[in-house]
């Protein structure tokens, strides 16, 4: 059901510092820790002498030791120690490939041969001091696929989420989507229409006039195995939408990081890089938090319906227009799944 030769955004870096995380990726139990040398490294979250969860042990200078009986493991998946005991012929458990790039924690749940950094996405606002970035994670007891859906899909805003970015002028503007190769992309251009709260608020905030009619874009961009890049924004109407001068505009993209945990649960991580008042803390944390009750009440809908779907398996669903840019997005994920799955029996 998942991909797993890819990477996956495992935690946050700042997650890691003296502690051990003991994560479930892709129903892999994992556990990840800081070494001596302060560099990230996953293991299976299992002791090779008693099977103990490795996560529920500590860090002695950045040695990772066993809770039960003290164990030390080495960043390879070999047993280095175990006081009164020969321990260095243990079998090795398996270690994952990690990268810590971007603010975050990649780990490749698949053949760790096929690993390679440079297909993590580049983030091009990351340490950039003209871009300013807020987010946060969510557990979503529901199936990975179904964030995709909601995400690609912004026709949903205009009821979940009414009071803040939603406008009935979501649903009167058709939706655009392309396939470009691996990426699926749906977009959707409003013309002067009025602005809605939470758009008001970042003109207020760059000092441009909100009561005036603004032209608004959504351009959701999916890339296997799950990560959805929105650019959002809103220009005052008459100088280019899209294209605008920044003097006439305020704009953000919208980072989404879906990580499979098991096949009904996932760790969503989720943020907003923006390239206005980057040097606005107190800004940053009111979008941040104004985002994370956005997505909170995605949250909510998302479970709920997970409920639905589980209780009624065989029940079939209803594809209109507007779900066009899911449905490519599982076509393409369907697709490599099977070309991995082919793989592996080769």
């Amino acid at each position: 059901m998942f991909l797993k030769n890819t990477w996956y955004v495992a935690c946050n870096a700042h997650e890691i510092d003296e502690r051990l995380l003991g994560r479930t990726i892709c129903n892999q139990k994992i556990v990840f820790y800081r070494d001596e040398h302060g560099q990230v490294a996953a293991l299976e979250d299992f002791c090779p002498h008693r099977g103990a969860p490795l996560s529920l042990g500590k860090l002695c200078q950045g040695k990772l030791t066993c809770g039960y009986h003290g164990l030390e493991m080495g960043r390879d998946g070999h047993t280095v120690a175990m006081p009164g005991q020969r321990v260095q012929k243990f079998p090795a458990i398996k270690s994952y490939p990690v990268q810590e790039r971007y603010g975050f924690i990649w780990v490749w749940p698949g053949d760790a041969s096929l690993a390679d950094p440079s297909q993590i996405p580049h983030m091009a606002w990351y340490d950039n001091p003209q871009w300013a970035y807020g987010g946060g994670t969510y557990h979503v007891r529901a199936d990975y696929r179904l964030m995709i859906d909601n995400l690609m899909d912004l026709t949903h805003e205009t009821y979940v989420h009414s009071t803040s970015i939603g406008q009935p002028e979501i649903d009167e503007t058709p939706c655009e989507t392309t396939v470009e190769g691996e990426a699926v992309v749906t977009s959707r251009f409003m013309q002067r229409i009025p602005a809605p709260p939470f758009w008001r608020a970042a003109l207020r905030a760059k000092g441009l006039a909100d009561e005036v009619p603004v032209d608004r874009w959504q351009i959701c961009r999916f890339t296997p195995p799950s990560h959805v890049m929105i650019e959002v924004g809103v220009a005052h109407a008459g100088h280019g939408g899209y294209d605008a001068p920044d003097a006439h505009k305020v704009y953000a993209v919208v980072v989404d990081f879906i990580t499979p945990e098991t096949e009904h649960t996932m760790w969503y991580h989720w943020g907003m890089a923006r390239q206005f008042n980057p040097n606005d803390a107190v800004l940053t944390a009111q979008i941040r938090d104004g985002q994370g009750k956005i997505f909170a009440e995605d949250l909510e809908m998302l479970e709920r319906q997970q409920l639905n779907l589980s209780a009624h398996p065989a029940r079939k669903l209803l594809t209109l227009n507007i779900d066009a840019g899911g449905a490519h997005a599982r076509r393409i994920l369907d697709r490599l799944l099977s070309a991995e799955q082919a793989a592996l029996r080769a």
